[in-house]
């Protein structure tokens, strides 16, 4: 099986369980919880992809490029991978954001989100913040530098801003934010998700992919 067809696969996963998860929720969780299920799906995809893809490639012949398209022995760094993913959900925004990014697009999108960036950095005790930002709620989870190969990759890339990350520094964090509806005659809608459509494309294939790899941090 060809890299690309692996990387449909997991891609497929994950749109798939975000989307059961959030459509099995409307009924019952609130925001918080169906932004945490959402996190800990994301988080653990990610994680996967970093210490079972990633690091597996290392020293052989295909190995992880910021420009992986340009041919088929690359494969995206696991920040591309995720926001590549991400594309895909419908109903729900998931990002990759950071106070140093290396592309700007890739920073927080509100005050209150840098806010709960510097709040993950200062307590470790603490992993996910969540919060009402506007229209939005929001649950951000610290995204950790996995290996050192991670930190290393950010360090040393010219338009790093900071370059001094370390094994498991806090280099940005996993935002999930799900909009809040508003009914009709103005007041807010109890605090439960979005609904999801409850069908799904029966093969992978069926996917349109982004036509542009996203940039990484």
């Amino acid at each position: 099986m060809s890299n690309m067809k692996r990387f449909n696969g997991v891609v497929f996963a994950l749109w798939l369980v975000c989307g059961t998860l959030t459509a099995a929720a409307a009924d019952g969780p609130s925001f918080e919880q169906t932004a945490r299920y959402i996190l800990e799906i994301v988080k653990a995809f990610r994680a996967t992809y970093v210490m079972t893809v990633v690091q597996h490639t290392q020293g052989g012949e295909v190995r992880a490029s910021e420009d992986w398209m340009e041919g088929p022995h690359y494969i995206p760094l696991p920040a591309q991978f995720l926001k590549q993913a991400a594309g895909l959900v419908e109903g729900v925004e998931i990002d990759l954001i950071g106070l140093t990014p290396l592309n700007q697009a890739n920073s927080p999108k509100t005050k209150a989100e840098t806010d709960a960036l510097l709040r993950l950095m200062k307590n470790r005790e603490k992993p996910i913040q969540t919060f009402i930002d506007g229209q939005y709620f929001k649950a951000i989870s610290a995204d950790l530098s996995a290996l050192q190969s991670c930190a290393d990759c950010h360090n040393h890339h010219p338009k790093a801003t900071r370059r001094d990350f370390k094994k498991l520094d806090v280099m940005g964090g996993l935002v999930v934010r799900l909009k809040r509806e508003a009914r009709s005659e103005g007041s807010l809608v109890a605090p439960e998700p979005p609904s999801r459509p409850a069908r799904f494309p029966e093969k992978a294939s069926s996917l349109t992919m982004p036509p542009s790899p996203p940039s990484i941090r």
